[in-house]
């Protein structure tokens, strides 16, 4: 079976702190469940580290703080473990840190809560819950759409991603994932804007699609 990991441009910029706060906090939950990838993200941050002390000081960007101060919440270091703010112990440590609202009805057969991780814009953090069998509509995108898979599996047209695969979307991707585990598929997913639905059934169902 295929694992489905992020691009390593991704994880350079996770690493490097360049992610934007929505799109860490998935690939921090990613890296919870891939310790590989994690120790792998924990090599270039430090060799990163070294280079730093020897490079001159430079200017700050204006957001520099408001960065590093949700990098601090993202990162999973045991160094900052915080007690748990949620009612769902199942998921990975880096998630569990965050107030979770309540499930809102998406479609037959699926559920999404949001996640009060740090935002970027319109960029934002959901849980997203499928039963077995069912589908999401066949969508693009309306931005960058990061999806880490928590419980189950889902399968689009091309591939299938399971527990711990990281997919990675944006208005060039359409797809209409498919559910294909025995039990609900649960996602951590980072969406930028709104889906945006194909076909005329879709474009009847965009006003009550709302993630």
């Amino acid at each position: 079976m295929t694992r489905r990991n992020p691009s390593e441009e991704r994880l350079l910029a996770y690493a490097a702190g360049a992610l934007s706060p929505p799109e860490a906090v998935v690939i921090a939950a990613h890296l919870a469940l891939r310790p590989a990838n994690d120790a792998w993200v924990r090599r270039l941050q430090t060799v990163g580290g070294a280079f730093l002390e020897d490079t001159p000081p430079a200017g700050l960007s204006d957001d520099a703080l408001a960065r590093a101060l949700a990098r601090i919440e993202t990162d999973g270091g045991e160094a900052r473990v915080q007690p748990p703010l949620n009612d769902m112990p199942e998921l990975p440590e880096p998630l569990r840190r965050y107030d979770l609202g309540p499930w809102r009805w998406i479609g037959p057969g699926i559920r999404a809560r949001d996640v009060s991780a740090p935002r970027d814009g319109a960029c934002r953090v959901i849980l997203l819950r499928i039963d077995p069998g069912r589908e999401a509509p066949r969508h693009t995108h309306g931005g960058v759409e990061l999806t880490c898979v928590l419980s189950g599996a889902y399968a689009t047209e091309t591939e299938r991603f399971d527990v711990g695969d990281l997919e990675e979307a944006d208005h060039e991707v359409l797809h209409q994932p498919r559910v294909v585990s025995d039990v609900p598929c649960l996602c951590v997913v980072a969406l930028d804007g709104q889906i945006h639905l194909e076909g005329w059934l879709g474009r009847l169902m965009q006003p009550f699609v709302r993630l």
